[in-house]
């Protein structure tokens, strides 16, 4: 358990982050950026980022700083897992380092709802899991990061709401480093699939 935090804390201190998310984004950006939500992000995402399809992610309050990073990592086509390069990657090309800071304000700004309910005895098993991990199977707590509520930070995003089925896939292009994030690698490498199912299910349980 201490060698994971020990890489988290480690891999933390040698990243270059993006400044944090700057205030007082230009009006006509705004406007531009919420057309591009309606219009274009929507059929995926669903109206305010609220999506209704589970194999996308809801975007609505999410972290700024957070969403940021990600629309450039597409554009810069340094996030790989499959649905950037089939989706994203081309999508995130046109933004201007304005628009991508316009939707991301956009989006954090908007209220999310609790996802639907599951089996209880697998949301409990996910709950111990996503909090304490498992100090004998060499798993970690997600809360170190994403925190207890699950409601993330700027580096990390939150979790909370998420769908059931878009976090299985995540886990899974971190365990096949599909998507290449260290942290992520470590952390999922040791999961079994009933073990990703039962914390996403908690997740998509929290409001």
């Amino acid at each position: 358990m201490h060698r994971y935090l020990a890489m988290i804390l480690a891999v933390l201190g040698s990243l270059v982050l993006r400044p944090a998310y700057p205030e007082g984004i230009d009006p006509a950006d705004q406007a531009a950026a919420r057309r591009v939500a309606i219009g274009t992000c929507a059929s995926c995402h669903g109206p305010q980022g609220r999506s209704i399809l589970p194999k996308y992610p809801i975007l609505a309050g999410q972290h700024a700083n957070y969403l940021a990073a990600q629309l450039h990592a597409f554009k810069d086509k340094t996030r790989g897992d499959p649905d950037a390069l089939g989706y994203m990657w081309g999508m995130a090309s046109p933004l201007s380092d304005a628009s991508i800071a316009a939707l991301a304000d956009y989006y954090s700004r908007q209220i999310s709802l609790p996802g639907p309910g599951s089996k209880p005895s697998l949301v409990e098993v996910g709950k111990e899991l996503y909090l304490h991990g498992n100090v004998d199977k060499g798993i970690p707590a997600c809360a170190t990061c994403h925190g207890a509520n699950a409601g993330g930070n700027d580096n990390f995003p939150s979790l909370a709401g998420q769908h059931e089925q878009y976090l299985i896939k995540q886990l899974n292009s971190f365990q096949s480093n599909l998507r290449n994030v260290a942290i992520m690698h470590g952390v999922a490498q040791g999961l079994k699939i009933e073990q990703m199912r039962a914390v996403a299910a908690y997740l998509q349980s929290l409001p």
